[in-house]
């Protein structure tokens, strides 16, 4: 899947609107009682970025990068403003081998809990404790490694060898995402001055 590691206009993410959405079957019987199944077992999230559009640079960025990305074609960043930061959260123990650890963030709400994948932290945000230590990324053996396309944080040798240490990590974080339309459909009001009702976006599953 083509993926360019660039993001979205953050001036125009700002104002986008949008979020999670979940797809559910409901069947409701004749004397009104529903049957609800779920068919995604996570959130999708989708996003209308034409109304993050301020004005004439705006759209000069959005065509380009819209054109850049071929309509459908290529995947990219995306800030979504409203959910975009890890809190210090625990992403796993170690047990004296494993060394690969997924970046998640948890949800939690009335004895629920739903965990996400974060598979696009930002550069230069990612941090990771270890035992309650913070550790510092590099090379070396107690230090770890974090790769910025798949979101998995890898301790070095000195991390990974003591068992029962919780590792947590925090950063910020992108939305895997690709434009869900190859037209670009301008109404034109007045000279040099245009708007689009509908330029959606729809996040990747990575």
């Amino acid at each position: 899947m083509a993926f360019d590691d660039v993001r979205f206009p953050d001036r125009i993410a700002l104002g986008a609107e949008g979020g999670p959405t979940f797809a559910t079957v409901i069947t409701t019987s004749t004397g009104g009682h529903e049957q609800r199944q779920a068919n995604w077992a996570e959130a999708r999230r989708r996003y209308n970025v034409a109304t993050g559009l301020k004005g004439r640079a705006d759209v000069e960025a959005l065509l380009a990068f819209y054109i850049a990305r071929r309509g459908q074609l290529r995947g990219f960043r995306f800030k979504d403003w409203s959910d975009y930061q890890l809190p210090r959260q625990a992403i796993g123990v170690t047990d004296g081998a494993q060394a690969a650890f997924q970046i998640t963030k948890l949800y939690s709400s009335g004895g629920e809990q739903v965990v996400r994948r974060i598979t696009r932290p930002v550069a230069g945000t990612v941090r990771c404790w270890v035992g309650g230590t913070e550790r510092s990324l590099g090379p070396g053996s107690a230090q770890f490694a974090v790769n910025l396309a798949t979101g998995v944080i890898t301790l070095g040798a000195a991390l990974r060898a003591p068992a029962d240490q919780v590792v947590e990590a925090s950063c910020e974080f992108d939305v895997p995402a690709r434009f869900d339309t190859d037209a670009l459909s301008l109404t034109l009001r007045i000279h040099d001055i245009g708007e689009w009702s509908s330029i959606p976006v729809v996040e990747l599953r990575e």
